[in-house]
């Protein structure tokens, strides 16, 4: 099991600037190259605390591009909704390019109301939007001389430069979170699959469509799994929780806040969300370790979290940490790092 980690905003400008979170986002990033951890990811996500401080990824992995120089770079993921798929394309090359090949693409629909509302885009083309955004992108990278009369965007004989430096392009991602569709549709189309199991209960169901449509489509092996977990290590278990605790519960309760719409909103496009939000408000720290939706505590205790973790889902290929989450000091985020490459992830990497 690959292990990286992921970077998720959710700080508020008086609790860290802008300035201050990503200098210590890449200072964790080095540490983490240090100790091998293989990829490194970050959101698209607008206007609130949660998310609202990375509006472009590419614009941060630019930025790690030169700090770093074996991780992996992952969108984690970009929006095709509320992008050009001309500019998409263009911006993802130029990063394969200053990666020198290291980026992996990672898609998604966004699922927040406040988002849809404020660029003026209606929550029912979400899936038209992101269906025909991401196959553009893909022939703009793939191909030259692209021709494509969209529903949303449309353009003629058109080569996207630079060319990509990895061939015939970066991998993909696509991100999925409670929708069976979306996990079914991935696994057909061979992409991988970029899940957070915030609510865990259904997520190795939703997997095992992801790899039935994955071989019914007649793709080799399994597919592609990464699941992103918050982490938190300490010599002490009561101390781990402790520290831990505070920054979590805000992480969770913004969520909450941020995805609140869709208790009065309804769209086709999103079955289910306002369930999700239901029992997002219901989670604690300790219901999120209990499900394995976070790994928290000392290195035995996460070991032992991850083994059955892996063990319930029939395994998954790389697991993305959330190693400052909320407003965690980054003095802990360090420590807690540091424990689990050295004491943890030597015992995981062969699950």
């Amino acid at each position: 099991m690959e292990i990286g980690m992921q970077f998720f905003p959710d700080v508020k400008p008086e609790q860290k600037t802008g300035a201050q979170y990503f200098d210590e986002c890449l200072r964790l990033a080095e540490i983490g190259e240090a100790y091998g951890w293989g990829h490194v990811r970050t959101v698209e996500h607008y206007f609130h605390p949660y998310g609202g401080y990375s509006p472009n990824p590419i614009v941060f992995l630019s930025a790690l591009s030169q700090r770093t120089k074996r991780a992996r770079l992952v969108t984690g993921a970009v929006l095709p909704v509320f992008n050009h798929p001309l500019k998409l394309a263009g911006e993802l090359a130029m990063l394969d390019a200053i990666s020198n090949g290291r980026l992996e693409v990672g898609f998604a629909r966004a699922f927040l109301p406040h988002e849809f509302a404020r660029f003026g885009i209606s929550l029912d083309e979400s899936r038209a939007r992101f269906a025909e955004g991401m196959d553009q992108v893909r022939r703009l990278l793939e191909e030259e001389n692209v021709t494509a009369e969209g529903r949303f965007h449309s353009f003629r004989d058109t080569t996207s430069l630079p060319r990509p430096t990895q061939k015939p392009r970066p991998p993909f991602w696509v991100a999925c979170t409670i929708s069976p569709p979306s996990y079914i549709d991935t696994g057909k189309a061979g992409h991988a699959v970029m899940a957070i199991p915030l609510v865990a209960k259904h997520m190795r169901e939703l997997i095992d469509l992801y790899r039935g449509a994955w071989q019914a489509a007649g793709h080799k092996g399994r597919g592609r799994v990464m699941l992103a977990f918050h982490m938190f290590c300490h010599e002490s278990r009561e101390q781990a929780f402790e520290i831990a605790r505070a920054p979590l519960t805000r992480y969770l309760k913004s969520i909450v806040e941020a995805s609140s719409d869709w208790n009065t909103i309804q769209s086709k496009d999103y079955a289910g969300y306002e369930q999700m939000v239901e029992m997002l408000s219901k989670e604690t720290i300790e219901s999120q370790v209990e499900s394995g939706a976070a790994w928290i505590g000392t290195p035995d205790d996460i070991t032992d979290q991850v083994k059955r973790y892996v063990d319930g889902m029939g395994g998954f290929d790389s697991a993305s940490l959330q190693v400052n989450f909320a407003d965690l000091s980054f003095a802990h985020a360090e420590r807690s790092m540091r424990l689990f490459s050295e004491k943890v992830m030597p015992r995981i990497r062969d699950l």
